[in-house]
């Protein structure tokens, strides 16, 4: 048939292509060759309890590939647990595995000249790693995300992973019971499924239903329930029936479907790690797409979403309210979509959203009317300055009062911070510094997590900023300003700073600066020498090599 590459790859130019011969090793007959053959890239694992439960979604969608009278193909991607990583040496994997998955992606459907791929993954970087793979091989696709985590307890208080983190501090400084430690830590995380709030994972997932690469309602699904199962298998006959349509995801992603996205993200209050992402999407795709472009569309999107981690509800919660299709409504009725964009199933994003009511209901009070917004503007700030000239994203939701000017403190590793701040070195109206964390310099952008929720827990999240070259977990929040550009490593001001200048972080006027007088910083660049590289081979290696900086999206090709 026509859309079946595959099938005129192995039989162009001979009678009996000696490459059918492998095929029928593998049970194939002679009418197979005239199927398409659907890839499924499948990140099941049980390195996490985000990608522990993705068999019986690839199993339901391998069998929706045969009813739909196509030919699945089933391949692994790899994946790295951010949450169990986090505070080590491992951390620095994992935004490395985003391009390892995109690699993957890349290499297994184009290699074996597939017509087309469901990608399904759990942890923070199968998300983007699967989009950017989609974008840059251009045949049809769709991503089918593990489903979230449902939320854990403990006497009466729901939990989720970062739980855990803010009560090393709670329990350090003495505002936890040691009962209580070990019931929020054997607590946290009940089940399989990805980390519950608005972290990376379900803000990525969320906002592939905004692109229109992901069907409808799936990325808030838990993991255990039967409708995420349900949804895998719908979403494999959809992918194969785009797959004759010859719709592929440069067809899908767009400037405006990129906008659509990130309006998503604002109005639901996403992870900084989505800057990250959607600029290495943009790219893959070979949209224009820039970090001014986020500030943008923060100044458009207010935050309508009460969920974690500055807010009170999960994604379960957010499910339960009407989904992703609730928000998106409410942001095309206030003229803050575009409604013309297409999807993966045929139809454009307004024709998917045509039965969702236009007001949120009255029972819940996960999702709010525009009117009602919890914040006017987004939550992910662009700052500059001098000590950020090509920027740095701020997380500003949950704060009062997003202004501090307070004196340096610099670390040039996360452990060192985290002990400061579990011996309670670091005072209220302090701004942490830590770098040499970027894409280079880290290498990998670890994420920090473990000192921001130490922060959180010793009660010091409205109180102590916090800067890096690194990246913040979606679990993240408080006076926090990443993605720092350009980085130590490169030689950015941010290598400058020494223990006890005055730095200023201001999101109301998007600004990040170092209270150091030109002359002196002069006088510093010039005595600056840039260390050794921490990694000399391996993939830690390849990325530091290939890396684009943060403002580029960390991309490496």
């Amino acid at each position: 048939m026509a859309f079946n590459r595959r099938s005129k790859h192995i039989t162009q130019g001979v009678a009996r292509s000696p490459n059918r011969s492998m095929y029928y090793a593998l049970g194939y007959k002679e009418e197979d060759f005239d199927k398409p053959m659907i890839g499924v890239a499948n990140g099941h694992s049980t390195i996490t309890p985000c990608n522990a439960g993705l068999q019986r979604l690839a199993d339901a969608a391998i069998e929706a590939i045969k009813k739909s009278d196509a030919n699945p193909q089933i391949f692994g991607t790899p994946t790295i647990s951010d949450g169990m990583s986090m505070g080590t040496e491992g951390m620095k994997y994992s935004l490395v595995s985003r391009e390892v998955i995109a690699d993957c992606v890349e290499t297994a459907v184009q290699g074996q000249w597939m017509d087309g791929v469901v990608v399904i993954g759990g942890c923070d970087k199968n998300m983007p790693g699967g989009m950017i793979g989609m974008a840059r091989m251009n045949v049809p696709s769709i991503y089918v995300y593990g489903g979230t985590i449902r939320p854990g307890n403990w006497k009466g208080r729901d939990l989720t992973i970062v739980s855990s983190f803010e009560a090393v501090g709670e329990f350090t400084a003495g505002r936890m019971s040691e009962e209580d430690f070990k019931g929020v830590e054997k607590n946290a995380c009940p089940s399989t499924g990805s980390c519950g709030g608005m972290y990376t994972a379900n803000t990525m997932s969320s906002s592939f239903e905004a692109l229109g690469m992901s069907l409808m309602y799936s990325s808030t699904m838990a993991n255990p329930d039967q409708e995420k199962v349900d949804s895998a298998a719908e979403s494999a006959r959809v992918l194969v029936e785009a797959v004759k349509k010859d719709l592929k995801p440069r067809d899908i992603i767009t400037k405006k479907s990129i906008e659509n996205a990130v309006a998503l993200i604002m109005a639901t209050g996403g992870s900084t790690n989505a800057v990250l992402h959607f600029l290495a999407i943009a790219h893959a795709a070979e949209v224009e797409w820039s970090i001014d472009d986020f500030e943008r569309m923060r100044k458009k999107v207010p935050v309508i979403c009460d969920l974690k981690p500055s807010g009170q509800y999960v994604a379960t919660d957010l499910h339960k309210a009407g989904g992703i299709p609730q928000v998106l409504r409410i942001l095309l009725d206030a003229g803050l979509l575009h409604g013309d964009c297409m999807t993966i199933t045929g139809r454009t994003i307004a024709e998917e959203l045509k039965d969702v009511p236009s007001k949120p209901r009255a029972d819940q009070k996960v999702i709010f009317p525009i009117e009602q917004a919890l914040y006017k503007e987004g939550h992910l700030a662009i700052l500059r300055g001098n000590l950020a000239e090509d920027g740095a994203v701020a997380k500003i939701s949950g704060l009062k009062n997003p202004v501090i000017t307070g004196p340096a403190r610099v670390f040039e590793d996360e452990q060192s911070a985290m002990d400061a701040i579990l011996a309670d070195k670091i005072k209220p109206g302090d701004i942490l510094v830590l770098r040499y964390l970027g894409p280079v310099g880290g290498p990998g952008m670890p994420e920090m997590l473990a000192p921001t929720s130490a922060i959180i827990g010793k009660g010091l999240g409205e109180s102590v900023g916090f800067i890096t070259d690194g990246r913040f977990s979606g679990g993240t929040w408080g006076m926090v300003v990443g993605h720092v550009a350009p980085e130590a490593y490169a030689g950015g001001t941010i290598a400058l700073v020494h223990e006890g200048d005055s730095i200023t972080i201001d999101a109301h006027k998007l600004l990040l600066q170092l209270n150091v007088d030109d002359a002196e910083l002069a006088r510093r660049r010039a005595a600056w020498k840039q260390p050794a590289p921490k990694y000399t081979r391996g993939v830690l290696a390849k990325f530091a090599a290939l890396a684009q900086p943060a403002n580029k999206g960390a991309v490496t090709g």
